[in-house]
């Protein structure tokens, strides 16, 4: 297969050929990817941050920042669901394929599709829930800053709108869309 390059990286013949609307969801997701990577960053070196001072300030000082517990927790189920749909666009999660490795590539594409398009429903129904659950822990704040509890559940809005989106590409698209990106 010829291999072209698409905004300076090397991509299959298929998507350098894509449909401009193609062209245009795959850079949006690649816009999305790179915002996601930032908040993933930002969210371990918050962690990292906040777990190191709090170790520092108890073994050494002998005192503690309140709201480091909770804040380091916070970031880390971000980083957690932020890096989600980056495995979901790789196709990199535990999934058992022995069944599913016996059939032609055209079946075993097929039966792909079938399997993301379940799990895109899958990721809008805990999405819609997920919203359902932060609009009635809304009030309710966290113990030792003032931030809502719902925040942990937002993580889970964005990761699953995400994956969402990775999903729905790669039906659309196909199981190889993305290449050896």
């Amino acid at each position: 297969m010829n291999d072209r390059v698409l905004d300076g990286a090397p991509v299959a013949e298929e998507v350098a050929t894509a449909s401009p609307l193609v062209r245009r969801y795959q850079q949006m997701l690649k816009a999305v990817d790179g915002l996601s990577y930032g908040l993933i960053a930002l969210a371990m070196t918050l962690m990292t941050g906040l777990v190191t001072a709090q170790v520092v300030l108890r073994y050494f000082f002998g005192d503690s920042l309140d709201w480091a517990d909770e804040m380091s927790r916070l970031a880390f189920v971000w980083s957690i669901f932020l890096a989600l749909p980056h495995g979901v666009k790789k196709g990199i999660h535990v999934g058992i394929d022995i069944l599913i490795n016996q059939f032609g590539s055209h079946i075993r594409e097929s039966l792909m599709r079938l399997m993301l398009a379940l799990s895109s429903a899958l990721m809008l129904l805990v999405m819609w829930q997920a919203v359902l659950v932060a609009q009635e822990a809304w009030g309710e704040m966290m113990p030792t800053v003032e931030l809502s509890v719902s925040a942990f559940y937002i993580a889970v809005i964005i990761s699953m709108a995400h994956a969402f989106l990775h999903l729905a590409f790669l039906v659309w698209q196909g199981t190889h869309v993305w290449g050896d990106e």
